[in-house]
């Protein structure tokens, strides 16, 4: 069974309830569809029931098993708009913005998560990154104990002689820009995390950098040697290493040839890049060249299961996400 499978599978078996707010968005509606014909989770979509339906029926699909709530006319809209209120008037919202908001398919949506009305959420087909983050965090909130949140990717090939099992995951590719070293800690500590639930693999993991264990130097290596410090520190139990260069964490005759007493150079399957742009540009360059699937990107550090897609992704993405946000879920 491929890893993808194995995702939807396991989520079938927990049946939750995912928001999907974006159902203008044909891809959603298509996902919308094969997530409710294969019974991987129960979908509420947001927007205009009629347009909806049209829209389902023009594409094929039947409205069975899908429920449409819309949000300019729920019942739900008032009491909504009252927690939203409560929970942001010392940051100066008033009633009548909070009630406008509350308008809003994203901010609707994370609102029926935190009432425990929805499992988890799942958008970013058409809205930015940030616009899904900024209703999760003021409305479903962080984790306990979580100090920041971040994203990771299950890149997936099968005939990779890399990694394990065909899969390594990288972190953080779509959240933070300029993590600090104590931030780059957690990110590593919460990717390991996440590597473990959703790839049933214990994690080694690579804090990247253009340097190997001191062949360069500078403030960008000099972070991550803390970050590492730091990982160890916090997860004595997690095998981990750096800084490595990427050649070095994953080749095994390069691993042994600039790290030999590594425990993870040559053999990572998990790993850390040093900051946005390299985890971004290089999820994409394995995705596009090496033809590899992107499974992701899965949020790590949200109180509920909240996930962002990416504005190109495929209405097969969209299933994965949901699903990983299904296992997510309590």
């Amino acid at each position: 069974m491929s890893f993808v499978d194995d995702l939807r599978e396991k989520a079938a078996k927990k049946m939750k309830t995912i928001v999907l707010p974006e159902a203008a968005d044909e891809r959603m509606l298509k996902a919308a569809g094969q997530i409710c014909a294969n019974g991987i989770a129960s979908i509420i979509l947001l927007g205009n029931a009629e347009t909806i339906s049209e829209n389902l029926g023009t594409l094929g699909l039947s409205t069975e098993n899908l429920t449409v709530i819309d949000p300019e006319l729920s019942t739900y809209r008032l009491e909504f708009s009252r927690h939203y209120f409560e929970s942001r008037k010392h940051k100066g919202m008033t009633e009548s913005e909070a009630e406008k908001i509350m308008g809003d398919p994203l901010f609707f949506g994370a609102m029926l998560v935190q009432k425990g009305m929805a499992d988890g959420m799942v958008a970013g087909a058409v809205n930015s990154t940030g616009n899904v983050l900024r209703a999760g965090f003021q409305i479903v909130g962080t984790a306990a104990g979580s100090n920041i949140v971040s994203s990771c990717f299950v890149m997936v090939k099968p005939e990779w002689e890399f990694g394990e099992n065909g899969m390594i995951v990288f972190g953080d590719c779509a959240v933070n820009p300029q993590p600090n070293a104590e931030q780059l800690a957690e990110i590593a500590i919460d990717t390991a995390s996440t590597a473990r639930a959703l790839c049933g693999f214990e994690p080694k993991v690579a804090m990247l950098s253009y340097s190997t264990l001191g062949s360069g130097s500078g403030d960008d290596v000099d972070k991550v040697i803390e970050a590492t410090r730091l990982v160890k520190e916090k997860a004595p139990n997690l095998m981990v290493d750096g800084p490595l260069q990427l050649d070095a964490a994953l080749v095994p005759s390069v691993g042994s040839s600039k790290a030999p007493d590594s425990p993870v150079a040559g053999q990572a399957n998990v790993v850390i890049f040093p900051d946005l742009d390299a985890g971004n540009i290089g999820y994409k360059l394995v995705q596009r060249l090496a033809n590899a699937e992107a499974v992701g990107p899965v949020l790590q550090g949200m109180a509920k299961g909240v996930n962002d897609l990416s504005r190109g992704c495929s209405a097969d993405d969209i299933v994965n996400v949901v699903a990983i946000t299904a296992l997510q879920c309590k």
